[in-house]
């Protein structure tokens, strides 16, 4: 999607509006039943359909979701470090001190009972200045399974939490593992929430290679990318030392060969906004 923010609004994507109608024919079927068999293989196609796209999280089929930095952010070579599952007691502090020695600020998508329960970590990692964003209260794996009244008390207590903390409101949500279900999008709209995915990742919770993960966040290292790494549930090197850890400074040195500048998505979306204010100015005509 764009670099806009939030729609005040929920508006049903193509997809779910064409579901929604698949089921009300389904139901209209039922003094039919010489269709029924018809209708169930096609409602069976609608959810098989929904769930491949909630599993797929980069997918904007179920809504909006930001998958790179807006135009005006990535014609100025900007691109996004985000770290999700943190902060962690163990690993964000040298997180923290990688990326104040190279001048440079990332998104944090913190787990909120973990910024509860760290919230000096958490203002440490809000002065150093970078943003926290939500990544639900407690992260859990059966995320995308829960109802709108559960996902909308996940989300929001999350919001509470890291707003009464940090002391700024998240203005972007990223789903546990990204996977989501079309029950989702409504509560962010209604949230004023914006749904961020990443245009790459090293699945740095699971590979233990620093090399491996490097390889997958630096090929075609564009700008305008958004990266995703993890400070929370990090996965080890076989010497023992958080993936992060090992892949930071590397990865740090790559975008700068390049002539990139990591910013947070806040900072990019708020250029994109300023970007079109002035551009509206400018075009506006002259009394």
């Amino acid at each position: 999607m764009s670099g806009k923010g939030p729609i005040s609004r929920w508006l049903p994507t193509p997809l779910l509006k064409a579901s929604a109608l698949l089921h009300a024919g389904a139901v209209a079927s039922l003094v039919r039943p010489q269709y029924w068999p018809w209708a169930l293989g096609a409602v069976i196609c609608d959810h098989l359909l929904l769930t491949a796209c909630g599993l797929t999280p980069r997918s904007r089929w179920l809504g909006p979701n930001l998958t790179r930095l807006p135009g005006v952010a990535a014609a100025a070579g900007h691109i996004a470090l985000t770290i999700d599952d943190g902060p962690d007691p163990q690993v964000t502090p040298q997180v923290l001190e990688i990326l104040a020695a190279h001048g440079i600020t990332a998104t944090f998508f913190c787990i909120g009972e973990r910024v509860a329960r760290h919230a000096d970590l958490a203002q440490e990692i809000v002065r150093r200045g970078h943003r926290i964003e939500n990544h639900s209260a407690r992260h859990l794996n059966r995320f995308s399974l829960l109802g709108p009244a559960a996902l909308a008390r996940e989300i929001e207590r999350a919001q509470q939490i890291i707003e009464r903390v940090s002391g700024a409101r998240p203005r972007f949500f990223r789903a546990p593992a990204g996977l989501r279900s079309p029950l989702l999008q409504p509560v962010l709209t209604r949230l004023d929430l914006q749904l961020a995915s990443w245009t790459r990742r090293g699945f740095d919770t699971v590979a233990r290679s620093a090399p491996i993960v490097l390889g997958r966040l630096a090929e075609d290292l564009r700008a305008g990318d958004i990266l995703l790494l993890h400070d929370g549930n990090a996965a080890r090197t076989p010497a023992g030392e958080p993936v992060i850890l090992a892949v930071l400074p590397p990865l740090i040195e790559r975008i700068a060969s390049l002539g990139l500048t990591p910013v947070t998505l806040h900072a990019a979306l708020e250029g994109a906004s300023g970007s079109r204010h002035n551009a509206t100015q400018s075009s506006a005509p002259r009394p």
